[in-house]
Order: structure tokens, then sequence, then C-alpha cells
């Protein structure tokens, strides 16, 4: 079982990395918001132990985004933040559990194996399927005519909401949006030029995203 620990404080991070290698599971650890929306989407963890205060980013932002954008790894936020609305705006965020710092390490130990077992019973999500593409959601990877494609997370992401949407026009606006979660005004070459990257991966499939002008982008519907 892989888990991804975002924390930002050397001491507890290198604790929880020992202890929970010690018990069998596979660790990795980042200390930064950002490094935590990277790995979050180019990896695939079974559970996530997420701080909340974070250097230029809070955990009850980055799991709501998370959770908006598909993702449905459990998450347990581990925090030295006790207050009630504190707690109440973790699991509003998209949080399964919420455990306050000081804490027992058996404790957490359980609180994982509970998320565990309640992920088991959860459904995976369906395939994405438009002729020669296949998309797995909960892996977040991609395939075309049967080859994986080598995709950033970006890439990944623009492919998934041309996929969700094929056979309709999806604007750069929101393709912005969802992929690069901004609301602010859209940086169209942006938008293009990552596009123009994943046409590249795609090869001889190129042709499958077309460039509606003035408007966006089509995915054509294929059998």
């Amino acid at each position: 079982m892989k888990i991804l620990v975002v924390e930002d404080e050397k001491p507890t991070a290198t604790f929880l990395n020992k202890g929970l290698t010690e018990e069998g599971y596979t660790v990795e650890v980042v200390d930064s918001g950002p490094s935590a929306d990277e790995a979050v989407f180019v990896n695939r963890y079974d559970l996530i132990v997420l701080d909340v205060m974070l250097p230029g980013s809070n955990g009850f932002d980055l799991c709501r985004r998370w959770r908006e954008r598909g993702l449905k790894c459990p998450v347990l936020f581990l925090t030295g933040r006790d207050a009630i609305q504190d707690r109440v705006q973790g699991l509003d965020a998209g949080g399964d559990d919420y455990l306050v710092k000081p804490f027992a390490f058996e404790e957490l130990l359980a609180r994982l194996r509970a998320l565990a077992r309640r992920r088991q019973r959860e459904p995976a999500l369906p395939e994405l399927i438009a002729g020669p593409l296949r998309l797995d959601p909960n892996k977040r990877q991609a395939d075309c005519d049967g080859e994986r494609l080598d995709l950033t997370p970006k890439e990944y992401s623009i492919l998934e909401a041309l996929i969700r949407r094929r056979g309709q026009i999806v604007s750069r606006t929101l393709l912005w949006e969802a992929v690069w979660e901004s609301h602010s005004e859209p940086n169209s070459n942006v938008v293009d030029v990552n596009v123009g990257y994943l046409r590249r991966k795609l090869g001889a499939r190129a042709d499958l995203i077309k460039t509606v002008r003035g408007a966006g982008y089509l995915l054509e519907e294929t059998d």
C-alpha cells in the first residue's frame, strides 16, 4: 500500500516515513503544496496524510481542489489545528478523517487501516473510451491504440476534459479553469502550447483534437 505524506515539519515527516515504512507501507514524503499537487496527479496512492499549514499552501484548499478534479484517494488531515471549526472545515473540504497533533502512532495506524477498508468497498471509476483513446481516471493513465501515452499531469487533464466532452467544443477558458484551476483571465497561449504538446504525443492520432477557430477545441466522436 502506497502512502503520500505531505508534511513540512522535518521531524514529523521523518518520524512518519520511518514508522510507516516499518509497518510495511511504501511511503513518499513531500513538504509543500506544489510538490503535493504534482505528486498526486503523477503517481497513484492508496492513502494521503496531509498537513494543513504548508509553505505557500493550505491543506484544506489542496484537498478541495483534488476532489474537484476527481481524486478519490482517502485523505487524512494530520495537523495541530484542533478547533471544532477546523475539523468541520477539513471534512467539508473533502477529508475523510482528521487527527490532531500530538498523536499516538497506534491511533494513526488504526485510522489508516479503517480508511483502507473503506476504500476497498468503493467502486472504481469507469474507464473513458473514445475510439483509439482509453483513459483510466483512477490511475490517471492514457492509452492510444493500445500504447501507453507518456503524458504530463496537465496534458492528461486536458485530454480527460476533452474526452469527457467529446463531440462538444471546449473553450480555452473552460480548459484553463479545469486544468490550471484558475478563474483569472485565461492564458490562451499556455493552453494552446500544452494542447500542442498533447497532439505531438498522440502522433498519427493528433487530428482527433480539432481546433475550432475562435471557440476552442473539439475531440471528435469516433467509433
